[in-house]
């Protein structure tokens, strides 16, 4: 179980980008959480990862559950390492999957792999460096799955959030592929509606997974985009329901209802 200190305090270690903690879960012999500079990155219980704890992996893990026939590998690609906590999930609910983690600090994936080791039988490989240059290198179509969050801190580099890099991430999807997007905000989501303003060019299918009060503007969170290039791809009524049952019940937000939101707001463009 470790030392007193060890499971108060957590175990640190400084990544390139950060200090970072693992900290135990007291309620879950298996659980732990992944701090760096002191922000909340992950969630993991390493003795059952389908356990989704926060609430955007489980709107992510709902994409998955739905998009996909059930039990089916696929291939996954994840930019943004953190505690793997997604890449875990898909190789426990889909023995057998492909998946490649992007992840820019070598260090804090060294620690997290060397106190929270990966499955042995997991098919997941490591690839260092920036999320915009790596996707530019990787093979169009290679893809069925591809979850984006990337983070510095609290904050989405802005270097992931304009038309070419959605551009980009829909040239690597095989036919039918699904990019699941998480994205934080306060009211009045702004970014938010921006971001669905840059998804809309590059994708022909966009909904997003919200909580109501965060929609009306009454608290920061999470807002998960699942975009498709295929009109008509994503399985909305399922989403739905399944958004619903969840312990924070979300809705989900497309066609006209997205049209409202997006209203305004205009794609982002660096170049």
């Amino acid at each position: 179980m470790g030392s007193w200190r060890e499971i108060i305090d957590g175990i640190a270690e400084q990544g390139e980008y950060g200090a970072a903690r693992l900290v135990r879960d007291p309620r879950r012999k298996g659980g732990w959480t992944l701090l760096v500079e002191e922000v909340q990155q992950s969630y993991v219980d390493v003795l059952d990862p389908t356990h989704l704890y926060f609430e955007y992996t489980r709107r992510v893990g709902s994409v998955v559950d739905t998009a996909f026939p059930e039990g089916r590998p696929i291939r996954a690609l994840h930019l943004g390492g953190g505690a793997f906590t997604l890449p875990r999930y898909v190789a426990a609910t889909r023995p057998g999957s492909e998946q490649l983690v992007v992840e820019r600090d070598r260090r804090l994936a060294a620690f997290v792999q060397r106190v929270l080791p990966l499955p042995p039988d997991a098919r997941i490989d490591l690839r260092f460096g920036d999320a915009r240059a790596t996707v530019a290198e990787l093979d169009a179509g290679a893809y069925d799955l591809i979850i984006g969050d990337v983070y510095d801190a609290a904050q989405m580099p802005e270097s992931v959030s304009d038309v070419v890099f959605a551009s980009a991430v829909a040239r690597l999807l095989a036919p039918g592929g699904v990019y699941a997007l998480n994205v934080a905000d306060l009211a009045p989501l702004a970014f938010s509606r921006s971001q669905g303003a840059t998804l809309r060019t590059a994708f022909a299918d966009v909904c997003l997974i919200v909580r109501p009060d965060l929609l009306r503007g009454r608290r920061f969170g999470n807002v998960v985009f699942a975009c498709a290039v295929e009109p008509d791809r994503l399985p909305i009524a399922r989403l739905a329901a399944l958004a619903g049952r969840d312990r924070q019940p979300a809705q989900v937000v497309t066609g006209a209802g997205l049209d409202l939101l997006t209203e305004g707001a205009d794609p982002v463009r660096l170049d």
